[in-house]
């Protein structure tokens, strides 16, 4: 064989293996996990951010493969915006069936931060989805404490806190299964390895953090404001001192109150604590992800009250409790 036609030779065996190679990744790569993702595609985005993030969640090897397959489907303008539940096992052609079918069986269900698991389910029943089976996994879990690690850690007997509150896309007959896993895959989402090292550095647990992001979550607004709380519920807990907290008594008695008076304050309940000194016993809620944060990292400061005056909305800090009776009439309170 003479040097020109080896040349070529050679060259056409590149292009053929190049080829191959390519439409491989394109039809048959994947990601680099099995487990399940909740990816968010929100309304407005391009192609390219969400190939992008694909590949930022290791849902997808390359982008330039994932653009390929699109653009070669005639698939680029049919992305659906919306929440879905994807692995990195999923190869391009089954990520891209799942983002781009048509969703008009779907119903968009809003869980706002800090709802208790029963609000989740009233309104799950009020859509008509089965907001009951949701309720009973919620309270007897055990099919699926063996899934997640934080859930088995913990031994985990109910979900309320685990929920992560957030816009879902459900079917019209989606399973109380199906819901209770994409609210824990979101969850261990969040929950990222950094804050479960820092939780651990601390010698708490997720349990014991989210019961305080969730009440955090009940007393004010802000992010500012949670960390600030935040670091007073710690100063209260480490100096021995009643939570004081209206909140964990609005969950027990299902009510909205500010504040709880009279013999209300003597309920004979975990979640009373005006009466029990230390955390209740379990979360008050689903808190979000500002909450959380403010339960692993809030700020360290000498206060150790606060009160949230009715008109402006604003919370006033005292570190003395005279201070704080003087900051009460000032607000009318």
């Amino acid at each position: 064989m003479s040097k020109k036609a080896l040349i070529s030779a050679v060259a056409f065996l590149v292009i053929v293996t190049s080829v191959f190679y390519f439409r491989y990744q394109v039809y048959y790569s994947h990601g680099n996990s099995d487990k399940q993702v909740l990816f968010e595609i929100k309304k407005g985005e391009g192609n390219t951010e969400i190939a992008t993030n694909l590949e930022k969640a290791e849902l997808i090897f390359g982008k330039i493969y994932f653009y390929y397959y699109l653009r070669s489907h005639d698939l680029l303008s049919r992305i659906m915006p919306g929440d879905y539940s994807l692995s990195g096992s999923m190869t391009i052609p089954e990520i891209a069936a799942v983002i781009t079918e048509k969703r008009d069986d779907s119903i968009r269900v809003t869980f706002p931060e800090g709802w208790s698991s029963r609000k989740m389910a009233d309104k799950l029943n009020d859509l008509g989805l089965d907001g009951e089976g949701f309720l009973k996994i919620v309270e007897k879990p055990q099919g699926f404490t063996e899934q997640y690690g934080f859930l088995k850690e913990d031994k985990v007997l109910n979900l309320e806190g685990y929920l992560f509150p957030d816009t879902y896309f459900l079917k019209k007959d989606e399973t109380a299964e199906n819901i209770i896993s994409k609210m824990l895959n979101n969850f261990d989402e969040k929950l990222t390895a950094e804050f479960q090292a820092e939780i651990r550095r601390q010698g708490k647990s997720v349990r014991e953090t989210l019961i305080m992001a969730s009440i955090v979550e009940k007393e004010v607004m802000s992010a500012g404001d949670m960390k600030l709380v935040g670091g007073i519920f710690y100063n209260r807990l480490a100096t021995d001192m009643p939570l004081q907290s209206d909140a964990t008594l609005s969950y027990y008695f299902q009510d909205d109150k500010d504040q709880h008076q009279g013999e209300e304050l003597n309920a004979d309940t975990p979640y009373n604590t005006y009466r029990y000194k230390g955390l209740p016993s379990g979360p008050i809620g689903n808190p979000g992800e500002k909450a959380l944060t403010a339960a692993i990292y809030p700020e360290k400061t000498g206060f150790m009250y606060f009160l949230t005056d009715k008109n402006t909305k604003e919370t006033v800090f005292s570190r003395t409790f005279e201070e704080h009776v003087a900051n009460k009439k000032a607000h009318g309170l």
